[in-house]
């Protein structure tokens, strides 16, 4: 659905002085919200026509640090600038700020104006005009699961992390009096989401102390991921006002349960979904069948996309809900792909696999690229799994660390095919960053164990 601005409303509620900033913003390899605060009254009379970044800004790592070894810019290369090009029909209100408004912005060649191949934004429009071309329509949506804390950011940050205090101090999973704690921050971010324009459905308690879950309504591929990036940034600045922190980590404590952001997906055509069939098993489509077979055969390949750090592996655990193998299953919560709304005109399947670390954009297109293969093949799928997941010895797992993921992508024709060899090779890089990063240093955990034992 639309953002709740028009570029006409916008004028006027600048003209009165109602809105006085907007927030120009695109999302970074990491998902994160980058851009500029123009004063609202530049932006109207001619902010909205394009401004300028560095392209380093999609060649750096978690730290900001500018990783060498990218073929798409270098010190050697000058560090130049990229076009952001805010897309006006996302302008909204964004409550949580006051006399602000927000855009979202497309990434353009300085030079060319045309669209940066490995930005997130152009990653995902490119699957998107795929589908389309293929006559279909991509709707999605993602589940954010998250934790609370009662320390503000700043105050954890000066600790080196050590005190980490959820809000709730026991499992608060549906639990409505174990949740009236987080309410001051929870009840501000539904009601200030949707007054952006972004249809919250609601929120809840999730599996473990202090771990909250919040979902929108489903939309079309990009919009849901442009929401879920403005969902991150205002779970955080919502809950910094309160004095609080919010986590987006796949797995904070090895003791904890992690951290997920499950992806919806089905294609539409002529307004109905094209994934239902009432004559069919289950309700599948011959269509969604090839798509889910789609995503079973290349889940390897995508996997990065979904699980992109060192850390997102720690949440790959048996017992604590979150997927270990790539099989699908008809309402099985440990399936790394499940079919939801079996036999009805909402039927759909959920990707499970995926951490709230990922970045929306990529994984979205990650997962179109491999069902849309499944569909130009006519790939057959097989029978949905039953019985313990966990214990088959006989199912396909998903990579277990960032490496052996990051090898499959790299050595994937279906992604090549789907992103070009530019985007894969460039996100590869950003894979094998992270592994050498985390290589180098020397973690708590090493202390504690060898400090006096070794």
């Amino acid at each position: 659905m639309p953002a709740n601005l028009s570029f006409d409303a916008l004028k006027k509620a600048v003209a009165t002085g109602e809105i006085d900033t907007v927030v120009a913003c695109f999302a970074d390899m990491q998902g994160r919200l980058q851009g500029k605060r123009f004063h609202a009254r530049h932006f109207v009379e001619s902010g909205w026509e394009e401004t300028h970044c560095c392209n380093y800004l999609l060649a750096t790592d978690m730290e900001m640090v500018t990783v060498q070894g990218y073929a798409a810019t270098s010190w050697a290369a000058g560090y130049g600038d990229y076009v952001m090009k805010p897309d006006l029909a996302t302008i909204r209100r964004i409550p949580w700020a006051p006399g602000a408004a927000m855009v979202m912005c497309d990434m353009l060649d300085h030079h060319t104006h045309q669209p940066v191949p490995h930005a997130p934004r152009s990653i995902l429009k490119a699957q998107i005009a795929r589908a389309e071309a293929m006559g279909f329509t991509p709707y999605m949506a993602t589940e954010l699961e998250f934790y609370l804390f009662e320390q503000s950011y700043t105050e954890l940050f000066d600790a080196n992390y050590a005190q980490l205090t959820p809000v709730a101090r026991y499992n608060v999973d549906y639990a409505l009096f174990g949740t009236v704690r987080d309410e001051p921050v929870m009840r501000d971010l539904r009601n200030m989401l949707y007054d952006a324009g972004i249809p919250v459905e609601n929120s809840k308690g999730e599996a473990e102390a202090g771990q909250e879950e919040i979902n929108v309504k489903y939309s079309d591929a990009l919009d849901t991921a442009d929401m879920h990036v403005i969902i991150k940034q205002a779970t955080k600045e919502i809950a910094q006002k309160h004095g609080k922190s919010a986590s987006f980590m796949a797995k904070y404590d090895h003791r904890r349960a992690g951290s997920s952001s499950h992806v919806h997906q089905s294609l539409w055509k002529d307004g109905k979904n094209a994934f239902h069939d009432a004559q069919a098993e289950h309700g599948m489509s011959a269509l969604m069948r090839h798509y889910i077979a789609g995503q079973l055969a290349f889940a390897r390949d995508i996997t990065v996309f979904l699980a992109p750090y060192i850390n997102s592996y720690k949440r790959f655990t048996v017992g604590m809900f979150a997927p270990t193998k790539s099989v699908w299953s008809l309402d099985n919560r440990t399936a790394g792909f499940r079919v939801c709304g079996a036999d009805t005109k909402g039927v759909r399947v959920e990707c499970r696999i995926g951490g709230a670390d990922l970045n929306p954009y990529l994984a979205c297109a990650a997962l179109l690229a491999a069902g849309l293969e499944g569909v130009e093949q006519m790939l057959e799928l097989g029978a949905p799994f039953e019985g313990d997941i966990y214990q088959s010895g006989e199912a396909q797992s998903i990579p277990g660390t960032l490496i052996e993921a990051a090898e499959a992508m790299k050595d994937s024709p279906m992604l090549t095919r789907a992103f070009g060899e530019e985007v894969v090779q460039h996100y590869y890089h950003a894979a094998r960053w992270e592994i050498a990063e985390q290589n180098r240093i020397v973690t708590d955990w090493e202390r504690m164990r060898g400090f006096e034992r070794a």
